[in-house]
Parts: C-alpha cells; sequence; structure tokens
C-alpha cells in the first residue's frame, strides 16, 4: 500500500518549478494560473528570487503548496491509499485528494500565510530545532516554561519547540545541559504554538467559507496523526493546527501500522523521505518525479 506525503515550510529553494515549467505545457498552464488566482506574479520570485525571497512566509507556503501540486499532477500516481503533508502539506493532500478544489487550496494557502506572518509581527517568538534526546524529555522541560511549547515532532530524535524569543537562549542552554544539540531557526516566529492564536480565527473563517468533499483516501493529520474522511473533523483540524505541534512521528507509525510500505514524497525536496526514514529505516520510500 502506498501514501503520498507533501512537505511544508523549508523545502523551497531557489529556481523551484523553473524546469518544471520550460519543461512542461501542462506545468506551464498551473503555473500562470496561479499567477492569476493570487494575483501577483509569484513564478517570478519561485524561478527568480534569492533565497531571502523565498523564506518569507507568504511566499513560501504558495510557492511549496503549488510545486508539490505539479508534481503530482505530473507524477500521475493516482489515488493512493493515503495522503499526508507536513503542516502546510496537509492543504497539497487535501486538493490531490479531491477534498479541496486547487483554487480554494491556494486561496486558504494564502490566507493562512498572511495569517501567521501577521501573528508573528504581533509577537516576539521563535524555533528551535532540539536533537538527540527522547520526546518524552523534551516535552517534560518545556512543561517547566509558560512560554515554550513543542511544535514539530519530525523524528526520533527530532523535535522541534517554539516559544518566546527572550526565553529560547535559556531553553536552549538548558537542553544542551541533557545532552542535546539545540540549533536555533531562522523562521518568521514560533509556529504551531499558542503565538498563532491571531491567525486561528483568520483562518477559521476562511476554511469555513469554503467547499469540502470527502477525500478519496484517508488524510493522516498533524493534529491527530490519524486518517480522517470526515469532513467537519477534517475541517476542525486544520484550524487546530495552527496552535497544535505536527505529530509526524506519530502520523508516520499509524500508516505503517495501517499497513502502508511505500511513501512517495511529492513536492520540492526530499525531506520527508529523510524523516520517514529515521522514523523506520525499512519503509521504502520514492521521489513522485
Amino acid at each position: 500500500m502506498k501514501a503520498l506525503i507533501f512537505p511544508g515550510q523549508g523545502s523551497q529553494f531557489e529556481g523551484m518549478g523553473k524546469d518544471l515549467y520550460e519543461s512542461s505545457d501542462q506545468a506551464k498552464k498551473i503555473f500562470n494560473n496561479s499567477n492569476n488566482i493570487l494575483g501577483f506574479d509569484i513564478t517570478d520570485v519561485m524561478f527568480n528570487g534569492s533565497k531571502d525571497d523565498l523564506k518569507k512566509t507568504d511566499i513560501t507556503q504558495p510557492a511549496i503548496f503549488i510545486h508539490s501540486y505539479v508534481c503530482y499532477e505530473l507524477g500521475k500516481v493516482r489515488r493512493p491509499d493515503a495522503y499526508a503533508g507536513h503542516s502546510l502539506g496537509e492543504f497539497t493532500a487535501l486538493v490531490c485528494s479531491g477534498s479541496l478544489s486547487f483554487e480554494d487550496g491556494l486561496g486558504l494557502v494564502l490566507e493562512r500565510a498572511r495569517a501567521m506572518k501577521s501573528a508573528c509581527s504581533e509577537s516576539d517568538s521563535t524555533m528551535a530545532a532540539i536533537l538527540g534526546l527522547e520526546d518524552d524529555l523534551v516535552k517534560k522541560i518545556c512543561k517547566d516554561f509558560d512560554d515554550i511549547d513543542p511544535a514539530n515532532f519530525n523524528c526520533n530524535g527530532q523535535v522541534v519547540i517554539s516559544g518566546s524569543s527572550e526565553t529560547m537562549p535559556t531553553v536552549c542552554d538548558l537542553f544542551k545541559k541533557n545532552g542535546a544539540k539545540a540549533i536555533p531557526l531562522m523562521v518568521g516566529g514560533g509556529f504551531h504554538s499558542k503565538y498563532m492564536e491571531p491567525a486561528k480565527s483568520k483562518l477559521e473563517d476562511a476554511i469555513n467559507s469554503m467547499t469540502f468533499a470527502k477525500p478519496n483516501a484517508p488524510i493522516y493529520q498533524n493534529v491527530d496523526s490519524k486518517g480522517n474522511e470526515d469532513i467537519n473533523l477534517i475541517k476542525e483540524n486544520l484550524i487546530s493546527q495552527l496552535t497544535s505541534p505536527v505529530l509526524w512521528t506519530q502520523t508516520i507509525n499509524n500508516m505503517i501500522s495501517d499497513n502502508i510500505n511505500l511513501f512517495i514524497e511529492c513536492g520540492p525536496g526530499r525531506v520527508l523521505q529523510g524523516l520517514v526514514k529515521k522514523i523506520n529505516r525499512d519503509i521504502k520510500t520514492e521521489s513522485i518525479i
């Protein structure tokens, strides 16, 4: 059984999608349509922008979404047994599963990105990657701080935390004393934590205004790590995702327990394939194109 998995922020790269645009009329049509939907020329930034240009949240998220969707369309892997996406990638999964139209999905991604960017400007928050500790110990240490939360459980021994910029250095030093590596991340703010609360209501209104259909296979969602097909639950989890940790390790383990034995990454980079292999080295992974 196979699953399609879709990346989130961090998988962007300079020139992303340019080769696809130049080699495929189908890809060119999707890229041009994306410019029209967004109301600005995002392909110019994707193809010609700098790393700093591509790091901007309101560019990164739609860029990765578009690139991943183009890969899906060109790859022609239809009707897998399951879907999952890391953070932003969950929206791509919903579109490719038939639950959302491409136009609505891209509109939601732009709304989400702008809401998150606005929330970042309202709080002095950041993130750090904690490497080499068990999940439970990371959670235990975070509980001692009111302004620090686990944000991404990416794989065994890799947890990303969110918190106030003031407290983060102290917390990172504490993790180092417990034998971990603590790496500050160059991000706009504390994603998947209480610091995204201002963005939640904006995204909720946007999600509730969209028409969702039942996906053609279960969507394993970040919030509960379970395969969901109920539209109302999917929408609730999408909204909660902004302020809840990404349970990626748990998601992959649940998919494996449900007999998924091939994970096909669909989008820029191979970050998720690496994480899957760290979770279970015996599982097969591929790129879609």
